[in-house]
């Protein structure tokens, strides 16, 4: 699942027109960051971005797929990064189209998940040392 120097390079230059975007190193693969929202995936030289409800038809139409992750136990898990259409590298300006919709949908994510507050973990961990 190793990514090269070279296509990190490609792929930060073909999202060039999207804005500040960073790759950063991850279990064998890569993250696609805008700020700090993950919209993109990138594993064994492929692309993937951010789907969710809003923009899944948009890759279900031209036939792409999901990234699956495969843990130790054999037991294939689809992600919610999907392959992106070859023929967007061709395409600047749908690209950045598609991984806006895709920084979207990560955004998206991130409001959905519970926001943990701070006052809860700080009383739950004071229980805890009062116990011992």
């Amino acid at each position: 699942m190793a990514v090269s120097e070279e296509y990190k390079r490609f792929v930060a230059d073909i999202l060039e027109d999207l804005g500040s975007v960073r790759i950063k190193n991850m279990f064998g693969g890569s993250g696609v960051y805008y700020g700090d929202l993950m919209f993109g995936l990138i594993a064994s030289e492929t692309l993937y971005f951010k789907v969710d409800a809003q923009n899944r038809a948009d890759f279900e139409e031209e036939d792409m797929e999901p990234f699956y992750y495969e843990p130790a136990n054999g037991k294939k898990i689809a992600m919610s990064f999907w392959e992106i259409p070859p023929r967007l590298f061709d395409e600047s300006d749908e690209l950045t189209q598609w991984a806006r919709k895709s920084v979207d949908a990560a955004h998206r994510a991130k409001q959905a998940k519970p926001k943990r507050k701070k006052a809860a973990a700080k009383k739950k961990a004071k229980k805890a040392t009062t116990k011992k």
